[in-house]
């Protein structure tokens, strides 16, 4: 696997709004003293009059984006999960969401993988967050590919959007000529029949590599990537679990409130499964590689594995 291309998707999501800003003079980029780590710096590179650095201040750069979206720009603005999303919540949800603005998020740094900076650092609540707060799309893309597709589909998106990037790179899964961006719509990686594994973020890797181990076992599992939190596509969901009747969820993210307990919404109301959550299991993170963290917490290819084999059981 050492030739499998990797890009961390805070670096996709810099990308991306620089082809973007090319085509839209519209699109404004926001900071908050973090553009070298966030990737927005590129921006500001090409097009240094649309990027405005708010300093460490995430709650007055909400207000500011609010003010931009209302003179018809479409501001992003941009800072880590943790201070995006934690700090800056009552703004996002007062300014920008109670309004329905025209504003969109770029969280980077987002979960474990952020690494040796340490739990308070880590978010592992970002997506409860704001699932939470009425109207606003959640996004958790899963590798280069689909978060470039997602920032895009932001753009053309009218009202406020919370896109979730994470630091470390991870490898390019949706490198094929039939992968196609919606929001509010998975994909199904892999079909199968005896289990279905919903993941969301880097997790949808280690779904799939699980999956392969699971094949060896005998155990047919079909996987599906889930980019769109909120809304959650609950018709492909409730498809797959009504054909496999067991459910296992896959996340980056605390079990409370991420995308295992949308799935759980959604199945209790149309099709009640057993389900089983694998993420953060209500407690923080901390210090240490990323690599070593992911294996830790049993969030790579063989953790996913070997708790879906308790689960089955």
């Amino acid at each position: 696997m050492a030739d499998v291309k990797k890009i961390a998707t805070r670096e996709s999501y810099g990308n991306a709004l620089v082809e973007i800003g090319k085509e839209n003079p519209n699109l404004v980029v926001l900071d908050a003293d973090l553009a070298a780590a966030t990737k927005t710096g590129v921006f500001k590179k090409a097009f240094p009059e649309r990027h405005i650095d708010c300093g460490i201040a995430e709650c007055n750069m909400a207000g500011i984006a609010a003010g931009l979206s209302l003179s018809g720009k479409i501001p992003f603005m941009s800072s880590f999960a943790m201070f995006a999303a934690g700090r800056a919540f009552e703004q996002i949800r007062n300014s920008i969401g109670y309004p329905h603005l025209n504003v969109k998020i770029g969280a980077t740094h987002a979960g474990i993988t952020v690494g040796e900076d340490g739990a308070s650092h880590q978010c592992n609540e970002d997506l409860a967050l704001m699932r939470t707060i009425p109207g606003m799309v959640v996004m958790c893309p899963s590798d280069d590919i689909e978060a470039k597709a997602a920032v895009r589909a932001a753009v053309e998106y009218e009202g406020p959007v919370y896109i979730r990037f994470g630091r470390a790179a991870v490898p390019v899964i949706n490198d094929n000529p039939d992968y196609k961006f919606e929001i509010g719509k998975g994909t199904v990686v892999k079909e199968g029949k005896d289990l279905t594994i919903v993941a969301t973020g880097i997790c949808v890797d280690s779904a799939i590599g699980a999956a392969n181990l699971l094949a060896k076992d005998g155990i047919d599992a079909e996987v599906i990537n889930i980019c769109t939190i909120k809304p959650l596509d609950e018709e492909l969901i409730v498809k797959s679990a009504s054909k496999t009747g067991k459910v296992v969820t896959v996340e980056e993210h605390s079990v409370i409130g991420g995308l295992g307990s949308a799935v759980c919404d959604a199945l209790c109301k149309s099709c009640p499964t057993p389900v089983y959550k694998i993420g953060m299991q209500d407690r923080y993170g901390e210090s240490g590689p990323a690599a070593e963290l992911v294996k830790k917490y049993k969030l790579d290819a063989d953790g996913v594995y070997e708790q879906v084999k308790e689960f089955l059981k």
